[in-house]
């Protein structure tokens, strides 16, 4: 009796191990988890950059996001025209963003995009850390 009450013994305190061993890596998942998701979300800078879009499509195979570029170089001086492109990707597919951004590159109008850069991003979200929230006529 005294060997089967040691190895029920051995046994229990092994099962309690792997459970809190689990128990530590299912809650290190999710920490992991809520961390990614917070850090795609928490805006690391935001601002303003006004040019002329050169460039937007719709891009992806599964996950389809709107990337563009956007002409920031020297607008109406004569001489050295140097062009500063500047990548983004629309945040969400708000038809009103997308509208004015098609429209902009059609005309040539210049624009003025209000963006976010976010400290973390995966592969689906988009090809830059740059997403824009906002978009106006730029004066």
């Amino acid at each position: 009796m005294a060997l089967n009450d040691h190895i029920s013994t051995a046994k229990n305190a092994t099962m309690n191990f792997l459970r809190k061993l689990l128990y530590g890596f299912i809650g290190l998942v999710l920490f992991a988890l809520v961390l990614s998701f917070l850090g795609t979300k928490i805006a690391y800078s935001e601002g303003d950059r006004a040019g002329v879009v050169s460039k937007f499509s719709r891009k992806g195979y599964i996950f389809k996001t709107y990337e563009g570029e956007l002409n920031v170089g020297a607008q109406g001086q004569a001489g050295n025209m140097a062009n500063n492109l500047w990548a983004f990707t629309v945040d969400s597919e708000d038809p009103a963003i997308v509208k004015r951004l098609e429209d902009a590159m059609l005309t040539g109008k210049r624009i003025r995009l209000h963006y976010e850069q976010r400290y973390l991003k995966f592969s689906w979200m988009g090809d830059t850390e740059y997403f824009i929230t906002r978009a106006d006529e730029a004066p």
